[in-house]
């Protein structure tokens, strides 16, 4: 049986298995995007488009519709620690919903601090119940990073004061699955950043379980629902690369898909916001661009409905889904390059090695030329 067909049938006996549970929610999918006027069509479409993200085959396409459908039969408890409340904008900022915002509206979420309306005591019931009820059954979703210094009470949640430290290890005791949404809860990010007064970490750092890393700041609300139901569909975790991030999502860097790399390999690059190449939509390298160091999704999924992403609108990536980003990215409108190649012969060879690796990024000679042949300057 080759890899496709096992993994298929995988997905066959999970969605059984869900589809014996009773349902959570009240009213089904199939109702949900008809009161929103998708048509069955439309979601079929979207189901071949998720098979497609997912680096699955057409076939796979009935299987996330099933599990759509049966999502409602995983609880998601979502956590909220040390973060700006990036990532669950990301998912739920939309001015008309689509396909994914209800399919995250249809899970059967039991606690998220940004959207409940309980507070207090009855938010604190409803977590503490959601814990104990669905006990090794929920999928535990987890943005921002977790504070450690001073047994980490530089963050404390809800009435009883508990740290998000104790509260993020009594949620993931019982979780099945378990997904770091953000760059915050994945690596750290901001909070974490020098000189880290709180000693902000990811998450992973205080698990024992594994975890899915979404690195982003924020991660689009394509890679968020996917995640998603990659799990609801196969009740397992996605192949991951050396950071544990899903390799569907980030598996090729933002240089390589860039819709300027044209540009790049042709050594036309912006020198300063705002002039006459930046106009023509010429490659962003020179003022601070990290596309070539940074492994995301943004060129081909975007943000805001697939609208639009940083490089498109006119700045350069900030490498932002890379561990420990805010040290090693800035300067974010300087190039890289800069530091590293200071004081070398910059022949296409030495730059290649040095800088980003020849064939892994395939500087063109133009692009060299460009970059160092006397017109690369420090200010």
């Amino acid at each position: 049986m080759d890899t496709h067909a096992a993994l298929y049938q995988q997905g066959q006996q999970r969605l059984a298995e869900l589809r014996a549970l009773p349902p959570i929610n009240p009213v089904s999918l199939q109702q949900k995007l008809k009161d929103h006027g998708i048509s069955r069509r439309d979601f079929m479409k979207w189901s071949a488009a998720t098979a497609a993200m997912l680096a699955l085959p057409l076939p796979f396409s009935n299987l996330v519709a099933e599990a759509a459908e049966l999502a409602d039969r995983v609880p998601l408890i979502w956590l909220n620690m040390a973060e700006c409340t990036g990532c669950s904008e990301s998912l739920l900022r939309a001015t008309t919903p689509d396909v994914s915002t209800l399919i995250f509206d249809y899970v059967s979420l039991e606690y998220q601090e940004v959207l409940m309306a309980a507070a207090g005591m009855q938010a604190e019931q409803n977590l503490e119940h959601a814990i104990s009820e669905y006990h090794g059954r929920y999928l535990l979703a987890v943005e921002g990073a977790v504070p450690t210094a001073n047994n980490g009470t530089f963050l404390t949640i809800g009435p009883k004061a508990t740290t998000g430290m104790q509260l993020l290890q009594e949620a993931a005791a019982g979780a099945a699955a378990i997904i770091a949404v953000g760059t915050c809860s994945s690596f750290g990010g901001v909070q974490a950043a020098a000189p880290n007064p709180t000693d902000a970490k990811g998450i992973h750092k205080l698990l024992t379980q594994p975890v899915i890393n979404l690195g982003g700041c924020p991660p689009s609300e394509v890679n968020i629902t996917g995640t998603v139901m990659y799990y609801i569909m196969f009740g397992k975790l996605p192949a991951l690369d050396m950071f544990n991030r899903p390799k569907w999502a980030y598996g090729a860097r933002v240089h390589d898909n860039c819709e300027r790399r044209g540009h790049f390999d042709a050594g036309e690059f912006v020198e300063v916001f705002g002039d006459e190449a930046a106009k023509q939509g010429y490659c962003l390298y020179k003022v601070g661009c990290k596309g070539p160091y940074t492994y995301n999704n943004c060129p081909t999924e975007r943000f805001n409905a697939h609208t639009s992403w940083p490089v498109l609108s006119g700045h350069g990536c900030m490498g932002c889904s890379e561990p420990d980003f805010w040290d090693t990215m800035a300067d974010f409108e300087k190039p890289l390059g800069r530091q590293l190649l200071h004081g070398l012969d910059a022949t296409a060879d030495t730059v290649g090695a040095v800088i980003l690796g020849l064939t892994a990024v395939g500087i063109g000679a133009h692009a060299i030329g460009s970059l160092f042949a006397g017109t690369y300057e420090d200010k």
